[in-house]
C-alpha cells in the first residue's frame, strides 16, 4: 500500500504484529488527507509504527490527524509509536505536547551505531 505525492510520500508495510508506516515529505493542509487515508486504511495490528525521520514538515493538521489516529489504534486496543522523527518534527512533537501522550522510539544514527562496539556471544552446548 502506498501513497504517493511530489510532496508526500507513504509506505506502509504489514506483519503479524506490526504495521509499519514510512512517512517522507511534508504533512500540511494540502497533504494531510492523503496522510489520514494512509493511516485510516492501515489493517488492525497490535502496533502502529509510523517512521518520520523523512518527515520535514508537520502542520497543525499533521498533528491533529496523529491525534486522532492515537486514538483510534488505542480504541482498538492498539498502540501507535512514532520512530525516529526529524529534528524538526520532534521539535513540533514537543511543543505540541504528543511526546507525552504517544511513545516515540528514537534511533541512533547510523554513525553513532558504527562507532558503538559489537559484542559477539557464542552459546555451545558441549557434550559431556
Amino acid at each position: 500500500m502506498e501513497e504517493h505525492s511530489d510532496r508526500l510520500d507513504v509506505q506502509v508495510s504489514v506483519g503479524d504484529q506490526m504495521v509499519l508506516v514510512r512517512v517522507a515529505g511534508e504533512v500540511d493542509i494540502a497533504t494531510v488527507a492523503a496522510f489520514r487515508s494512509a493511516l485510516w486504511s492501515a489493517p488492525a495490528r497490535p502496533v502502529l509504527q509510523l517512521e518520520l525521520s523523512g518527515l520535514r514538515l508537520l502542520s497543525a493538521a499533521g498533528v491533529r490527524t496523529l491525534l486522532a489516529a492515537h486514538l483510534r489504534v488505542r480504541a482498538c486496543g492498539g498502540e501507535l509509536v512514532l520512530v525516529d522523527p526529524s529534528p524538526v518534527v520532534a521539535r513540533v512533537l514537543r511543543v505540541s505536547g504528543l511526546h507525552r501522550v504517544m511513545p516515540i522510539l528514537e534511533l541512533a544514527s547510523p554513525t553513532e551505531a558504527a562507532r558503538r562496539p559489537v559484542v559477539a556471544t557464542t552459546d555451545l552446548q558441549l557434550a559431556a
